[in-house]
């Protein structure tokens, strides 16, 4: 299909961005957004018809780990990047603890450059905020900022050094950049492989208390309010987490927040439903009941800015192993949007303007990019999703690496048809092209 002028004809168009939910056209010119409307003429442009399908801006997932440089048995860059246009993502950010680390200029240009070469879609490198990921030197983060990193985290080991955490947060001021905030005590988690609570006794399994999460999340928005840093808190899985969050929004903190799609669907039941599946094993542990209910309601109401996957693939090597023992982490990037549409949209639980909020606009305004949005003149980076369609999970057709899915089996409604990035159709009908 020519990558010239493309017409995307008679969807119903949800573009949150704009307060948008009709049925329109949208013209793509080049790799821009040419035009969007009802009945639009565009003589010359290729046609894709859409009608009964709804076309929406190209999700956007705000933390991904791609593995690349060091381990591509379990992701690359390519792999990744085709996972995330199968799953409707035309913009990525990849997490710093590959092998070896995000942690010098040197590395984030690397992943740029293989991201020209290997990627479907944009991919967005994060730099480490300490040296090694190791939590005892800043990393140097102004050269990783002018190399092209667009945040900075240790994601995947908590920041314990307040005084480090305080100069990452002040650093990062100096190029409107943000810190995307790990929040984890360590020494409350003390090992732990799920949520504390009845299930994990019942288990006898080492339990990770919520109060490990929301004791660094207060401690990183006290220095978020001393600094006059901006703070991203990734993954967040408490409710006492939400009610820190919502404090010192309400006090004018620069603070944003992400949520994934199995904090959102799944809670600590889940490890003693699956018999032990490691595929329920993630940090942060999935939760109890109202740690879920209460994620819910604060996305819902815009209290969490953004559904994040923490798309975290495993070789099964790490995963087909006792639970203790097993990685934490499970992939997400090609189930996210009808796993959410189906078990929170149909549920009636979350609109789906808020639901497409979650993926564009709102990770969008995070990241004080322009994308998120079919404004005119915007990247010209487009999803389309059929909301009838019903597929079972199977991870042996994911086009990612991983498999290590808590999905798979699971019956789901709503999923991409086509994906364009930057104004190139790169997935049509289940296919990468």
């Amino acid at each position: 299909m020519s990558e010239a002028r493309l017409l995307i004809r008679g969807g119903r168009v949800v573009d949150p961005s704009q307060e948008l939910d009709a049925e329109m056209d949208v013209l793509i010119n080049g790799d821009r957004i040419e035009a969007v409307g009802p009945n639009l003429e565009a003589k010359g442009a290729e046609v894709l018809e859409v009608k009964g399908l709804v076309v929406a801006p190209g999700f956007i997932d705000l933390h991904a780990h791609l593995r690349d440089p060091g381990q591509e048995w379990k992701e690359d860059i390519g792999s990744g990047s085709r996972a995330a246009a199968a799953g409707g993502y035309t913009t990525i950010l990849c997490m710093p603890n590959t092998s070896p680390p995000l942690d010098e200029a040197a590395r984030i240009a690397y992943v740029l450059r293989r991201a020209q070469d290997a990627a479907m879609v944009r991919v967005l490198p994060v730099g480490a905020i300490s040296r090694g990921l190791e939590g005892q030197h800043l990393a140097e983060m102004g050269d990783m900022h002018c190399a092209g990193a667009v945040a900075f985290s240790d994601d995947g080991k908590p920041v314990a050094d307040a005084g480090l955490m305080r100069r990452a947060l002040e650093y990062a001021t100096a190029w409107d950049t943000f810190i995307i905030a790990h929040a984890e005590e360590p020494a409350l988690a003390a090992h732990g492989v799920m949520h504390e609570g009845a299930v994990s006794g019942r288990l006898g399994l080492r339990g990770i208390p919520a109060a490990a999460e929301a004791v660094m999340v207060a401690r990183d928005l006290m220095l978020a309010e001393m600094t006059g840093g901006r703070l991203h808190l990734a993954h967040l899985s408490t409710r006492e987490s939400v009610r820190w969050l919502e404090q010192y929004r309400s006090r004018g903190v620069a603070v944003t927040a992400e949520v994934t799609p199995h904090h959102l669907v799944l809670t600590d039941e889940e490890v003693a439903r699956t018999g032990f599946d490691t595929n329920t094993k993630v940090n942060p542990p999935l939760r109890s009941p109202e740690h879920r209910e209460c994620l819910r309601r604060a996305l819902a109401e815009g209290i969490i800015d953004a559904v994040a996957t923490d798309h975290a693939p495993h070789h099964p090597d790490d995963k087909d192993v006792e639970y203790d023992w097993a990685a934490f982490g499970v992939i997400g990037m090609e189930t996210a949007f009808p796993v959410l549409y189906t078990h929170l949209v149909q549920a009636g639980i979350l609109s789906l303007a808020r639901l497409v909020e979650a993926l564009t606009w709102g990770p969008a305004r995070v990241l004080r990019r322009h994308l998120g949005s079919l404004r005119p003149g915007w990247p010209a980076d487009v999803v389309v999703v059929d909301l009838k369609q019903e597929r079972t999970v199977d991870p042996d057709a994911f086009y990612s690496k991983g498999r290590n899915c808590p999905f798979a089996g699971w019956e789901l409604r709503g999923w991409p048809r086509y994906t364009i990035s930057a104004g190139r159709l790169v997935f049509a009908d289940g296919q990468i092209l």
